[in-house]
């Protein structure tokens, strides 16, 4: 099988983010958080997928910029979610795994992205 590529981990972690939406609001009944990481759990795809119809290597390195703010975000979120008992801890360790995992891709194409500008 072929390894996946970010932009397939990026939608499976989206689809998790949704999931954890659903469980907070529908549970736990939390509100405020919830929203913000399903906008920034989500929007790392959502820019990895602009960035495929980006116009110059700038453009396209500006979208993957944006996709690893946004799963710097997430992991934030993810953190705050677990210290306030949200969820477990074998919760977060299995989501913010995945989390950590997207953030080293999208760290490791800015970087190459970065060097072949230069």
């Amino acid at each position: 099988m072929p390894e996946k590529t970010a932009k397939d981990k990026s939608e499976q972690f989206a689809l998790r983010i949704i999931n954890l939406y659903k469980y907070l609001t529908n549970t736990k009944q939390e509100f405020v958080i919830s929203k913000q990481i399903l906008r920034s759990g989500t929007s790392i795809g959502a820019n990895l997928a602009e960035s495929a119809y980006a116009i110059t290597k700038n453009d396209f390195l500006s979208k993957i910029y944006i996709a690893l703010k946004e799963c710097a975000e997430t992991t934030y979120w993810l953190k705050l979610l677990k210290n306030s008992k949200y969820i477990t801890e074998k919760d977060f360790t299995s989501i913010n795994s995945d989390c950590c995992e997207l953030l080293k891709i999208l760290n490791k194409t800015t970087k190459t992205i970065k060097s072949q500008l230069s």
